[in-house]
């Protein structure tokens, strides 16, 4: 049940202590309220004392969306290695009744939602860098700024439990205000941050390359994508709200996400939406198939039109259009794509892109359909079984949450998930970045190998190592 009140906070708070003792049950009361434009990366960094480890960062491409969360309200997570996980998250969700109190109209991303994301296999042993992240995780941020083009907005959110007490849910949305410290981040534009780094297992990545083209020659399968990591050394502690400012500036047509678990920080940049619902309308975006940016601008049309017409690439693309498609043709009507792919470019790399959209049916959740897309071909292979099952034999890695689904839904529905691609696990002075390729019949180990150094670089220059200049 879903109540939007209009009256005192107050009175909305003593509704739901009456509610929560009558029901034994606790309720979510979230306060809206529009404020003066915040930075939002100098509002993430604002709560580094009272919130440090229990933070998340969201941005739309060009930034016209940001979502900063501080605080975990509350977390549903799941330990469990089944694929239920995406049911046992919304199952908890639906369990609260929440309450709004709103002075403004009402505003999509503010509110009661949950942030997070899943891992990319949960049936895959867990290696050591992903040893202390769930399969999946997901939290109701304390306080949390959503801007939205020029509007800013700030939601309040507190768990009432049947034990609390009137006063000291007061204090919780009053104190909430109150205890943010003015901080800027610095701008570090030392170049003085020398790193080492180790690209693991190489020769063992290369190897499934080849071990996994010839099970495709020998039809046991169309497509499967096998990833490798790179782990780099700092000299000094890796600041994350340089990386995340650095990915803003040079990655503005990706979505950017940090998620902060303890003293570790997921970041990353993606250009892959995963799927997308507002009310009953659906978006995906079906992304594979790439090349490098030119460097002139007729070099750079030349490789987009030959990216255009390269057969490999377009039967991967075709792949991932067909599974996408027939995913929302069983959970959509009214189902649209067109017939051509287009060209999506970001900084370092050009890709297919094909957008699809639907109205979706009664009865299917936007975390029904994460669970159904999820892995697409594009980060997977196809078809979706037999992929991720070779990815579990040849894959010399443990891809935690690299390429799997991270984004944020509501009380009512609403949301946006990515696939978290060009992204890295950050503690202390260390990072871990990887990258993926789409291996196909005519697949080559070095042009494959060619495109992972390209996919790495977003993140390779978003900590300083490559490609970068401060201003």
């Amino acid at each position: 049940m879903i109540t939007t009140l209009d009256h005192t906070i107050k009175e909305s708070i003593q509704h739901a202590l009456e509610e929560a003792k009558q029901t034994n049950q606790s309720v979510i009361v979230s306060r809206v309220q529009e404020v003066d434009a915040i930075d939002p990366l100098h509002f993430f960094a604002s709560g580094e004392n009272l919130y440090l480890g229990e933070r998340f960062f969201w941005s739309t491409p060009t930034a016209d969306m940001t979502m900063v969360g501080l605080g975990n309200e509350l977390v549903i997570d799941n330990e469990n290695q089944t694929f239920e996980r995406f049911q046992k998250i919304e199952k908890e969700w639906k369990r609260f009744n929440k309450r709004v109190v709103t002075e403004s109209q009402k505003q999509i991303g503010t509110g009661p939602l949950l942030f997070g994301g899943f891992s990319f296999d949960p049936k895959k042993e867990k290696g050591l860098l992903w040893e202390e992240f769930s399969e999946a995780k997901f939290v109701l941020p304390t306080i949390m700024l959503t801007k939205f083009q020029n509007k800013a907005y700030l939601t309040i959110n507190k768990v009432i439990t049947p034990l609390d007490q009137l006063d000291t849910c007061i204090r919780h949305f009053e104190q909430s205000l109150e205890n943010e410290p003015p901080f800027i981040y610095q701008k570090d534009c030392e170049k003085g941050n020398e790193f080492a780094s180790i690209e693991l297992k190489t020769a063992e990545w290369v190897e499934a390359i080849e071990k996994a083209t010839a099970d495709i020659r020998a039809n046991e399968l169309d497509k499967v994508v096998l990833a490798r990591e790179v782990h780099l050394e700092f000299m000094n502690k890796i600041n994350p709200y340089q990386v995340i400012g650095n990915l803003q500036k040079e990655q503005p047509t990706s979505f950017i996400f940090g998620f902060e678990n303890g003293l570790h920080h997921f970041i990353g940049a993606t250009p892959e939406r995963l799927v997308k619902k507002h009310e009953n309308e659906v978006l995906s975006t079906c992304l594979a198939g790439s090349i490098k940016r030119g460097k002139t601008s007729d070099d750079d049309e030349m490789l987009g039109r030959q990216l255009l017409q390269d057969e490999k690439n377009l039967v991967e693309h075709a792949i991932v259009v067909k599974m996408i498609k027939d995913a929302f043709e069983e959970y959509c009507y009214e189902v649209k794509a067109p017939n051509e792919p287009a060209l999506l470019k970001t900084k370092n790399i050009q890709h297919l892109y094909t957008p699809v959209k639907g109205l979706a049916k009664q009865g299917h959740s936007l975390i029904s359909m994460v669970e159904k897309l999820h892995p697409t071909p594009a980060l997977g292979g196809y078809p979706k079984e037999k992929a991720i099952e070779k990815i579990r034999e040849l894959e010399p890695m443990h891809r935690g949450w690299y390429a799997a689904p991270i984004g944020w839904f509501d009380h009512e529905d609403n949301g946006e998930f990515v696939v978290a691609i060009r992204s890295g696990l950050i503690k202390g002075n260390r990072a871990a970045l990887f990258a993926g390729c789409g291996i196909v019949e005519e697949s080559k180990p070095e042009s494959e190998y060619y495109e992972t150094k390209i996919k790495l670089k977003p993140m390779l220059s978003a900590l300083g190592g490559a490609d970068h200049e401060c201003n």
